[in-house]
Formats: structure tokens, C-alpha cells, sequence
């Protein structure tokens, strides 16, 4: 029996059912007990992977993106370069070092990473020394200055709430006690504020589920202001869709394989699919421009990957040969990653259109839901 089970139960029994965003935030943040600050989640032994794990190809584009992007910015003596949760630190390292081919880009950055992890902040150290990189545990103490910030599989997992619509109007899903004292989703009694709710989804069918991420909200409202004031650009890459759709996509992993979201909580990593959408309404400003979302599919493609891949595997070994066209498929793949997940930035609106977004142009606010 987990602890944070435990306590889950204590603070239901005390003040009834909680959101879905409480219950996210205890389990994967909690500073003593939570799963992204208790363990190494990543790789083979552990519950997942992500793209920067599967092939260096994916960290090395990002870095070329970055220069690119700090050239569109005027090639500043100093800025800082962000990375929203990163993990291993294996983007960042492989970024730099196709990064250390311009000489003034290593030496005009500062790194900044956002990480809660004492056991990530430990690998990242080892992995990054070099740039004698700051933590932050959130977005609060970043430095003011013009910023690029990359964000891997980062909002995805940010607490979500849920609502669903009821012939009465739209009510709050919670998590509560069954009579066995497991966890169970119940619905709210109270009707909630229908402005919580999506101007797009308002009127859907009854039985519709919609998510919303407040968290999410408020960092793509903070990073704007920064980066319309400053310069500077926002890579979000994640699995989501774009705002379209409605539905329940609160899910949990472990070992690889889908796992029920109440079972084992603090065991298990929690995630929900990313609503692009809400991200753009929540960027939009008079000083940024946001373009995308792209797939990961083109976006890849259009930064070089098929390239990468080929210069790479004139110096491997049959069987090297072999995995970096395996890894090359499952990044890009439509099937595996290519299509679900997608990418989203957002700059100054005195820069270019950022690298890989060329024909595409920036969204207008006026026409966008």
C-alpha cells in the first residue's frame, strides 16, 4: 500500500472528493513521495521513453533550431537558454554539442533548467557541468533577457481538470472513495461556471467530457510576456490534438503499457493529451506570434533528420546502421510518433518565422479558435 494512497484517503475523508488536478499534483509532485521526484522514470527499465532516448538526432536538430533562432534575435552577447523539464538531460547535451559549431552560441548562453528532480538534477549536472547550468524549481526565479526555451513532453504532464455536461449543465469530475475505500471517479454535485468551460464546447452533447489545464495557462500567459518584451521563441513538443476534440485522455503508465490512473498512485506516471488549442489562446498576445502546431513528422523533416540520419550511418556498423533507421522511423513515423505528436512555437513578433515553419506563416488571433 503507497503512502500517498494514505494520505489521498485522509484528505478525502477530511474534505470529500478532490479534482483531478489535486490528485495529479500529489502523486507525480509531491516533494517527498512524488513519482517524477521519487525515481528515474526513463528507459527500458522504466516506464517509459521519450524522443531524446530514442536517437541523438532528435536533441542535435533542436540545438541547430536554437542557433537559428538566436541569429533571428540578433546573436545576443548573453540569453538565457531554458529547458522545461529535462529530464536526463540527454536533449540538452546532444543539442549543445551541435550547438558548439557556431563558436559565439556556446559561449553567449546561460542555462537555465526547470526541474523538481534531485536524482534528474544529479544526471543533468554530470551530463552538463560545462555550462554550469542554474535549477529552477519552477518559472518564478528565471532571469529577465531574451530567452529560448525548449519544452519535450513537458505540459503533457501538468494537472488537468475535467468537467463533463449533464442535462443541468457541466459538473466537475473528482476523485473519491468507493465503499471498499479504493479511488473512483465521481461527479460533483455543484454545477460550475460555465466560463470555465470552452467557448467551443459549451453547447456539446451531453455526456461530454472536456480537460482543461489552468497550469498550462498561466506558463504560456508568463512566457509571452517574456518573450514579447525581451525576444526570444517557445519549442513545445508533446502529444496532443488541437483543441477540437472533446474526450476523456486522463491516462497512466507504467512499464510501457497503459495502467488504470487511480491503481498505485505515486507508482505510475500520470499524463493527459496536450490541448494545443488552449495553449494558443493562452499565448495570444500583441507582441508574439505563435506558429503550428506541426507534426513532429514535418517538423523533423524539415529541420534535416533524413540527412542526419544518412550522414550518420556512413560511419556505423551494419547493425548501428540498423538502429538508426529504426530510430529514425519511430521519430517520424506516422504510426509511432510522427503524427500524434506535435510542435508549437511561439516568438517575437520582431523576429522571422522561426526554422522549420517557413511556409506556414503565424496564426491570426482574429480567426482562431
Amino acid at each position: 500500500m503507497s503512502e500517498i494512497l494514505d494520505i489521498l484517503r485522509q484528505e478525502i475523508r477530511n474534505q470529500g472528493p478532490i479534482s483531478i488536478s489535486r490528485y495529479m499534483e500529489m502523486c507525480l509532485l509531491d516533494p517527498d513521495l512524488g513519482y517524477y521526484v521519487k525515481r528515474d522514470p526513463l528507459g527500458i527499465k522504466g516506464d517509459f521513453t521519450t524522443a531524446p532516448e530514442i536517437s541523438q538526432m532528435f536533441g542535435e536538430l533542436i540545438g541547430l533550431w536554437a542557433i537559428e533562432v538566436w541569429q533571428q534575435t540578433g546573436s545576443p552577447d548573453r540569453f538565457q537558454l531554458v529547458e522545461f523539464g529535462p529530464g536526463r538531460g540527454t536533449l540538452m547535451s546532444d543539442a549543445l554539442r551541435a550547438a558548439d559549431m557556431v563558436s559565439p552560441f556556446p559561449n553567449a548562453l546561460k542555462l537555465h533548467l526547470v526541474e523538481i528532480s534531485e536524482i534528474f538534477r544529479d544526471i543533468q549536472s554530470s551530463k552538463l557541468s560545462r555550462y554550469q547550468p542554474k535549477w529552477h524549481d519552477d518559472l518564478t526565479t528565471l532571469p529577465d533577457g531574451p530567452m529560448i526555451i525548449i519544452a519535450n513532453e513537458f505540459f503533457d504532464a501538468l494537472p488537468i481538470r475535467q468537467f463533463e455536461r449533464r442535462s443541468e449543465g457541466w459538473h466537475e469530475r473528482l476523485v473519491g472513495l468507493s465503499t471498499s475505500q479504493g479511488l473512483e471517479l465521481v461527479l460533483s454535485g455543484k454545477q460550475v461556471n460555465s466560463s470555465l468551460i470552452p467557448a467551443r464546447h459549451r453547447n456539446a452533447p451531453y455526456g461530454s467530457i472536456i480537460e482543461i489545464c489552468p497550469v498550462a495557462q498561466d506558463i504560456l500567459a508568463q512566457v509571452s510576456g517574456t518573450i514579447g518584451r525581451y525576444g526570444g521563441a517557445l519549442l513545445i513538443i508533446d502529444y496532443g490534438h488541437d483543441g477540437s476534440l472533446a474526450g476523456d485522455s486522463f491516462q497512466s503508465v507504467k512499464r510501457h503499457r497503459f495502467h488504470p490512473p487511480l491503481e498505485n498512485p505515486g507508482q505510475a506516471d500520470l499524463t493527459a493529451h496536450v490541448n494545443f488549442g488552449e495553449l494558443i489562446d493562452a499565448s495570444k498576445s500583441e507582441s508574439t506570434a505563435v506558429y503550428g502546431p506541426l507534426t513532429q513528422r514535418d517538423f523533423l523533416l524539415r529541420m534535416g533528420i533524413q540527412a542526419r540520419a544518412e550522414i550518420l550511418s556512413k560511419h556505423a556498423d551494419a547493425n548501428s546502421k540498423d538502429d538508426i533507421y529504426k530510430s529514425l522511423r519511430r521519430l517520424i513515423d506516422h504510426r509511432e510518433m510522427g503524427e500524434e505528436f506535435k510542435v508549437l512555437v511561439i516568438n517575437s513578433t520582431k523576429m522571422q518565422v522561426p526554422p522549420g515553419f517557413e511556409d506556414c506563416g503565424a496564426l491570426d488571433f482574429k480567426n482562431n479558435v
